[in-house]
């Protein structure tokens, strides 16, 4: 009984097989048999990213009415850290911003959106600030440095981070 199964299922394979390369034979620009070349195994996923500026920690579009600081970091460094008035988006390099983070802070009405981020290289406020900008908001900036130079400059300046 099992070597009756097991020839209909060489059959079938068999059959299958020449099936797909009487096909592939037939067809005009037909699938090589042996790769004649390596295969690209890491291809770069298209990603929707706009262009963004840079401003350092003592630009006056920074403290400038309207503008609205997002705080890339993860909580973590949030809390060890705060950044007063920031609003928390926390940047995941393997997931892309959340649709409603993005017409929330597009819903905000700043005429200016400035992201902090961890000051990494990559800094997670430049990613973050692209992929907004990629998203559709406009006056997108991030901070170079980084969180990190914000608050280096307002320790030494006494100003509010």
């Amino acid at each position: 009984m099992h070597m009756g199964i097991i020839r209909d299922a060489m059959l079938i394979a068999l059959a299958a097989s020449g099936i797909g390369l009487g096909v592939n034979a037939l067809m005009p620009d037909g699938l090589p048999l042996v790769a004649d070349r390596p295969y690209d195994l890491f291809v770069p996923c298209p990603e929707p990213l706009g262009t963004v500026e840079a401003l350092e920690p003592a630009d006056p579009r920074l403290r400038a009415p309207g503008t609205l600081l997002v705080d890339a970091r993860d909580e973590a460094a949030r809390k060890a850290a705060p950044l007063a008035g920031a609003e928390p988006v926390p940047f995941d390099y393997l997931e892309s911003v959340s649709r409603e983070a993005v017409t929330r802070l597009a819903g905000s009405g700043a005429p200016r959106v400035v992201v902090a981020g961890d000051g990494l290289d990559p800094d997670s406020g430049r990613e973050l600030a692209r992929e907004l900008a990629g998203q559709g908001l406009k006056n997108v900036f991030f901070v170079s440095g980084g969180a990190p130079a914000l608050l280096r400059r307002a320790t030494r300046e006494g100003v509010a981070p």
